[in-house]
C-alpha cells in the first residue's frame, strides 16, 4: 500500500512524486510509456527554465532518470479505474490492484467523450481491457477498436486465448456506434453493421468521468481548486487534466501543489 498513487508519468506526475518523497511519503507513479506522451513528440522545448534547446523526449528521458535516483518506482501499464474503499483508493493496472491513502490525477489531455453505447454496455460487453476479460470471449467473436500502441499487441494476445479478432482503428472509421439489448450484439462504423459478442476499446488512457465515479469535471477537464483538491476528498489533480494552458511549467507546478 502506498501513501500516494499518482496516475500519468509526465512532467505534474512527476513533480508530484519527487516533492510526496521529499516529505517522506511513499509513493509510486502508474504510466504508460514515456513515447505515448505527447510532450515526446516535442521536437524542442523553448520556454521551460533550465532546458532550452532540449526535446520533449530528452526531458522526459532526464525525469525518468531523476525519478530513478530518488528510487520512486514507475509501474508501466494503463490505469482503468479507480475505487473508494472507505478512507482508500483501489486502482486496478491491468490485472493488478493497488491501493493507496490518496490519488493524484495527472493524466494529461485525455478523451471524454464516449462512442454510442460504450457506457450503455459497459460491463455487458464493452471492456477497457483485453488482458482482463479476454478469456471470457474464448471462443466468441470481438472487435478491438485500437487507439494506442498497444492495442495490435492486445489484439494478437486475444487471438492466442482462442478470440475471434475485428480489428478497427481511426484509419477505418472517425466513430463507432455499439448496438445491444441486454449485452453487445454489433458494432456499427461507416454505416456498416459488424456482429459481433464483445468490444474492446483500447485508448492510451481513461476519460475521468469514467476512471472515478462522481469526480466533477469542468468541460472536458478535471474540476480542482487552488490546491488542486477535487471534489472528491484524498483526490488531487494536476497538469493538462485540470485545464489549459498546457504548458510544462504550469504541469509541473501544479504537481508541486497537489503534493503539498
Amino acid at each position: 500500500m502506498a501513501d500516494i498513487i499518482i496516475i500519468g508519468g509526465g512532467p505534474a506526475g512527476v513533480s508530484a512524486a519527487l516533492t510526496a518523497k521529499n516529505r517522506g511519503k511513499n509513493v509510486f507513479i502508474i504510466s504508460n510509456g514515456a513515447n505515448q506522451s505527447n510532450l515526446w513528440k516535442a521536437h524542442e522545448i523553448t520556454n521551460y527554465p533550465g532546458c532550452a534547446g532540449m526535446s520533449g523526449a530528452d526531458i522526459l528521458k532526464s525525469f525518468r532518470d531523476q525519478l530513478n535516483a530518488a528510487n520512486i518506482k514507475v509501474l508501466p501499464g494503463r490505469a482503468l479505474n479507480a475505487v473508494q474503499m472507505g478512507k482508500k483508493f483501489g486502482v486496478s493496472v491491468g490485472q493488478n490492484f493497488f491501493d493507496g491513502d490518496a490519488l493524484i490525477l495527472a493524466s494529461g489531455v485525455v478523451q471524454t467523450s464516449a462512442y454510442e453505447g460504450e457506457l450503455e454496455f459497459l460491463g455487458k460487453g464493452v471492456s477497457y481491457c483485453a488482458t482482463c476479460d479476454g478469456m471470457l470471449y474464448r471462443g466468441k467473436k470481438v472487435a478491438v477498436i485500437g487507439l494506442n500502441d498497444e492495442a495490435e499487441a492486445e489484439a494478437d494476445a486475444l487471438r492466442e486465448m482462442g478470440v475471434e479478432v475485428m480489428y478497427f482503428d481511426k484509419a477505418f472509421a472517425k466513430n463507432y456506434k455499439i448496438l445491444g439489448e441486454q449485452r453487445v450484439t454489433a458494432i456499427e462504423a461507416e454505416g456498416r453493421e459488424f456482429p459481433v459478442d464483445g468490444v474492446f476499446i483500447l485508448r492510451s488512457t481513461i476519460a475521468p468521468s469514467n476512471f472515478l465515479t462522481d469526480i466533477e469535471l469542468d468541460g472536458p477537464h478535471i474540476r480542482v481548486d487552488r490546491s488542486m483538491k477535487t471534489s472528491i476528498a484524498g483526490v488531487f489533480a494536476a497538469g493538462d487534466c485540470t485545464g489549459k494552458p498546457y504548458q510544462i511549467a504550469k504541469a509541473v507546478g501544479e504537481g508541486n501543489v497537489a503534493a503539498l
